[in-house]
């Protein structure tokens, strides 16, 4: 709470007084005593209230709420002091709201605003204006709010996302092709030096070789992990309106953009990789900064989302001289919107160094333009990127549509493709 707290000053008491003064010099000169006696209230309530002030100070301040939160911006002001408060909240995108809410003496009251918003990221909450009221007293306008909060991606229920064809680690839910500790099985082979007494197996040894001259061990397959690498493209932001692509207008609070679209989509695949114990590391494009290293679990999990609400663009967006660093053996999810050539050359970069990858488009569905040259600038934009999408098709790259009206068919095209990938994985 705020230690300078505005004092209280009267209001309107002058009128009360010169009110109740008239209404009693109008009875007595009309010798109407009940004129006269309406007068008395109104002079006395004024006369007290200006020799009692209230005695507390009105204040106004943000409470403590989590620094980061999903599904909205939320804030707490806390006011205290008594009387009666005059709240104006606003907020870029959102309508103004007025409301008075009633503040107990000697305690403080608690609000909590949430903003309805799609958005995620660093966002602001709501700026709070307030007047307190006491009888005829009034406290000078105070404001608060408006500090930054970290909203973190949603995501959405997957089935089987595709994994790289070659598995990385001793141990994971996944069957390697190497021979090791796990728990599907490869083949029956003598015992020779160096396997584990206890891979014999009894009964094949009593049934091959009764006199146990050769004993017989069970063979495995390794238990192995997949390793995944999701690679954001945010050297951009672009929203459903092509005007706004010049940053002259505000993006709306209630469309997502192609950086919304791509925390969703990033948010949803981890998970998906999380839950079924693989691990999965995260790369931001717009920074040239040490890649977060893939790991497993759920602690993990909550690092690569916060580590997605921070992603943003920085500056124009400029092709990079060198692609990120990617583990051996990993597979990548590109979240792109392909509007340049940098995406489409780090997808061929890394398929040349081996590295399967899944392009993921981000773009959102743009709406009509009406502008003429808005409209033109738009066609030839939209006809370049999709060359660029035709020739990484033809390629043989997998790509998934993540807009507004493509999310829903996204989870199928994700399960066809990792469906086609373990047909393709399998070498028995």
């Amino acid at each position: 709470m705020p230690r300078d707290r505005p004092a209280w000053r009267p209001t309107g008491v002058h009128e009360a007084v010169v009110a109740g003064i008239a209404l009693l010099v109008v009875g007595l000169a009309a010798g109407r005593p009940d004129v006269a006696l309406i007068g008395v209230p109104t002079l006395l309530v004024a006369v007290f209230s200006l020799t009692r002030p209230p005695s507390a100070r009105q204040a106004i301040g943000e409470g403590v709420v989590e620094g980061e939160s999903t599904g909205g911006v939320e804030s707490a002001v806390l006011i205290a002091g008594g009387g009666v408060a005059h709240l104006r909240a606003s907020a870029p995108g959102h309508r103004l709201t007025e409301f008075v809410v009633a503040v107990p003496r000697g305690r403080e009251r608690e609000l909590r605003l949430t903003l309805a918003s799609v958005r995620t990221g660093p966002q602001e909450t709501a700026r709070v204006d307030v007047r307190g009221y006491d009888g005829v007293w009034e406290s000078e306008p105070q404001s608060a709010g408006g500090a930054g909060r970290l909203v973190l991606p949603s995501s959405m229920r997957l089935g089987s996302v595709p994994v790289p064809r070659n598995l990385r680690g001793l141990t994971g839910p996944r069957v390697s092709r190497r021979f090791g500790e796990g728990s599907e099985l490869r083949d029956i082979h003598p015992f020779v030096p160096g396997d584990r007494l206890k891979r014999i197996d009894w009964r094949t040894t009593a049934r091959r070789s009764p006199n146990l001259e050769t004993l017989y061990v069970r063979r495995t397959f390794a238990d192995a992990e997949a390793a995944v690498m999701l690679v954001v493209d945010s050297r951009d932001d672009v929203g459903p309106d092509v005007r706004t692509w010049r940053g002259f207008s505000e993006l709306r609070v209630d469309e997502a953009t192609s950086l919304d679209l791509a925390r969703h989509a990033a948010a949803s695949v981890a998970r998906a990789l999380v839950d079924k114990g693989d691990r999965v590391g995260l790369v931001d494009l717009a920074l040239a900064a040490r890649p977060l290293p893939p790991a497993s679990g759920r602690r993990h999990l909550r690092r690569v989302l916060h580590g997605l609400a921070l992603v943003h663009p920085v500056g124009d967006p400029s092709a990079r001289v060198r692609p990120p660093q990617i583990p051996a053996d990993a597979l990548v999810y590109l979240f792109s919107t392909v509007l340049d050539e940098a995406a489409a050359q780090l997808v061929r970069t890394w398929r040349s160094l081996g590295h399967p990858v899944v392009l993921v488009d981000t773009l959102p569905d743009v709406r009509p333009v009406r502008e003429p040259y808005l409209a033109i600038a738009w066609r030839i934009v939209r006809m370049e990127r999709q060359v660029r999408l035709d020739g990484l098709a033809r390629e043989g790259v997998p790509i998934v549509r993540w807009s507004g009206s493509a999310r829903s068919s996204a989870a199928a095209t994700l399960d066809a493709l990792a469906r086609l990938a373990a047909r393709k994985r399998d070498w028995r």
